[in-house]
């Protein structure tokens, strides 16, 4: 549109298309009111507000995508009616390996819907007039839920009073059981109600929807509430359980290996009730004859309450005596996974008898004494 407009004043002011602008006042004038001036044509642009896209236009990205994908999937040699996103992506770094840093500069190939952003439907009719009566707070939505949040805790509040008044109150009542779930975070709240809030919005949100799950008969509203909390998994799952074996007097026997620095050990975790445990064919007693490794190395035992119930078959080799125990620790704790529940497990995770020891010594730096130590400075 801008070239165009130069193009017409030129040829009315006598002009190339590259000349300069007219010095003549009256001509000028006349160049403004045809073109507009720069920041008049800036302000048009910003009053036309956010890119929206239309369904035909999402539906056409949509078809380009799927086409795209199969003729991916043809290449990979790989059947396109199961070829997932994770596909995709791995197919794209085989064909295309970048050492781009930047993110915007790699290839990207991904469905439509994650993309571009969602959009609220139309909220007024053909009269012009708004379907929803908060349409003019500028957050319709939010508002929304804040009003019928503060309605559902009135209802527990009117029914609470009512039994009140029949002496039927209690406060030992049913309890929500919310598990490993935990409040949605902001981002995913303006994901749900597609509209942009502040943190003082939402602090009032999770402030209200503390003050209904302190209700003693707030379980009325338990699937309201567990609407707008996200459920966690437990990480026990990701723990992978040494499935039970039998020797060949019918015992039960788990084995797990662990390692801490350059110790690595396996254990065999056997069901006979005698309570004996060696390590490298030696006596615990002998092999550990600091109390503090022995303590290490009876732990996940004494955590799960199972002292005396195993025999333990272990080996270690490598690294000193401590970087042992901890080897032996996290060998056992995985070997008892297998003879535990789940919520055992999940407990056992927590107190961290299932998370491996990342720390290792860090090496000595050059023109230092030491890995931090530093040489004495002497100014004469």
């Amino acid at each position: 549109m801008a070239a165009n407009c130069v193009r017409f004043a030129a040829s009315l002011l006598g002009k190339g298309v590259n000349g300069a602008s007219p010095t003549n006042p009256v001509t000028l004038q006349l160049y403004r009111q045809i073109c507009g001036t720069s920041a008049l044509r800036r302000k048009n642009l910003a009053a036309a507000g956010p890119e929206k896209f239309t369904p035909e236009f999402i539906q056409k990205q949509i078809e380009e995508f799927e086409i795209g994908k199969r003729h991916l999937a043809n290449m990979m040699g790989e059947d396109p009616e199961n070829f997932h996103q994770e596909d995709i992506d791995r197919s794209i770094a085989y064909l295309f390996p970048s050492g781009l840093f930047e993110k915007k500069a790699r290839p990207l190939m991904k469905h439509p819907d994650e993309i571009f952003p969602k959009q609220r439907a139309v909220q007024w009719g053909p009269d012009g007039r708004p379907f929803h009566f908060l349409f003019y707070t500028g957050k319709q939505s939010y508002y929304s839920l804040m009003h019928e949040l503060y309605g559902k805790v009135l209802n527990i509040e009117k029914h609470q009073d009512r039994l009140r008044a029949k002496g039927l109150f209690s406060t030992e009542t049913k309890q929500i059981s919310l598990g490993t779930s935990r409040w949605l975070t902001k981002e995913e709240l303006e994901e749900l109600l597609v509209e942009t809030i502040s943190t003082h919005d939402y602090d009032r949100f999770i402030q209200l929807m503390e003050r209904m799950l302190s209700m003693p008969y707030s379980s009325l509203e338990e699937e309201f509430i567990l609407r707008h909390r996200h459920q966690l998994e437990a990480q026990t799952m990701h723990q992978v359980v040494p499935p039970l074996q039998k020797d060949d007097i019918g015992a039960d026997f788990s084995t797990a290996e662990g390692k801490r620095k350059t110790s690595k050990s396996s254990v065999v975790v056997r069901d006979c009730g005698s309570g004996s445990i060696t390590i490298n064919g030696e006596d615990y007693l002998h092999y550990f004859p600091v109390l503090q490794d022995r303590e290490q190395l009876m732990f996940p035992l004494q955590f799960t309450g199972l002292l005396g119930r195993f025999d333990l078959e272990c080996t270690v080799s490598g690294g000193g005596r401590s970087s042992q125990a901890g080897a032996l620790r996290l060998a056992i704790s995985r070997a008892l996974l297998s003879f535990v529940s789940e919520g055992e497990g999940e407990a056992m995770r927590q107190a961290g008898l299932l998370t491996p020891d990342p720390r290792v010594r860090e090496r000595k730096k050059p023109g230092q004494e030491g890995a931090r130590r530093k040489f004495t400075w002497k100014k004469r």
